[in-house]
């Protein structure tokens, strides 16, 4: 899942840096990048959840753990299954848009944009993964949905929409990480200096 999630995410990215040379048309933009990222954690959540919970993400595993509905050689599974996912996914953004347009556009590595500081960044990712996670629990809460019979189809919406703000507010920061393993991926593959030193991050925020 997370594999799928990255490719289509991150190649978003490279396509829409190709599509707005000068001698191209216009891209998707900031939102259309925003709703490929949501759009595509919407998805892989409804096609996923009865399988592995539809995690997509060390960070939501994270959570999971520290609130006891997951056991710790499971989240460490998940959590290895998502990063070689993403890294492979990152590959398959390179093989497809070839290695001269990965490396000009960055490989859609997460970095803290010029003119905010790693605080900054920190703090951006920081709040949106809390987007992120709290949309989680709460569209997955047992009692709520017992309750209300439409919060399990609406889940995977909510979660997405969630991505979608989260991208909306961070990309001008970060780029948008919130997902460790796609930071990570991009990274590995990418193998830039500075995709690196700043990775901490990603996986801190």
């Amino acid at each position: 899942a997370t594999l799928l999630f990255v490719y289509v995410s991150v190649a978003t990215v490279i396509g829409h840096k190709r599509q707005t040379d000068a001698e191209a048309c216009s891209g998707a933009g900031v939102l259309g990048i925003a709703w490929a990222f949501g759009g595509m954690i919407a998805v892989l959540v409804y096609c996923t959840a009865g399988i592995s919970g539809g995690h997509v993400n060390p960070a939501v595993t994270f959570g999971l753990l520290l609130a006891r509905k997951l056991s710790l050689p499971r989240a460490l599974l998940y959590t290895s299954a998502q990063c070689l996912g993403a890294i492979c996914g990152a590959a398959m953004v390179r093989a497809v848009h070839g290695a001269r347009y990965y490396e000009l556009y960055g490989g859609g590595a997460n970095e803290v944009s010029p003119g905010y500081s790693k605080a900054g960044g920190l703090l951006a990712e920081a709040a949106g993964t809390f987007v992120l996670v709290y949309t989680v629990f709460s569209a997955t809460d047992p009692k709520r949905m017992a309750r209300d019979t439409h919060v399990p189809v609406l889940a995977p919406l909510l979660i997405g929409f969630a991505v979608v703000v989260a991208h909306l507010a961070t990309i001008p920061v970060t780029g948008t990480g919130i997902n460790p393993a796609r930071g990570l991926g991009a990274a590995v593959v990418y193998n830039n200096s500075k995709a690196w030193s700043e990775q901490w991050i990603f996986w801190v925020g």
